[in-house]
């Protein structure tokens, strides 16, 4: 099943700045193969339900071997069984509206 997931990683115990665990996430989502949007609350990332998941876990994992020892996640998850929808067509739909 294909999905569109927006998700927040927040390493808890590691101090302020965040960016080297988000960088972290982006690079397995891009090792994984997967069409992700980073935005500046979180990242959007769309593919197989499976294949999200488990790059979603690896995040976790890395973020842990980094020495955090705790992670919040927040994850909002959308599927569609009409037809298939990509991220950008979601923007490009709500652009045509005069968006």
């Amino acid at each position: 099943m294909r999905v569109i997931v927006d998700f927040t990683v927040v390493p808890i115990g590691v101090g302020v700045s965040l960016s080297p665990f988000v960088a972290v996430c982006e690079q397995v989502l891009t090792e994984a193969g997967l069409d992700h949007t980073l935005h500046a609350n979180g990242t959007g990332v769309e593919g197989e339900w499976d294949e999200v998941f488990a790059a979603i876990r690896t995040c976790h994992e890395r973020i842990h071997e980094m020495g955090a020892p705790r992670i919040s996640t927040v994850i909002k998850v959308g599927t569609r069984t009409d037809r298939q929808q990509t991220m950008a067509d979601k923007v490009k739909s709500v652009r045509a509206k005069g968006g």
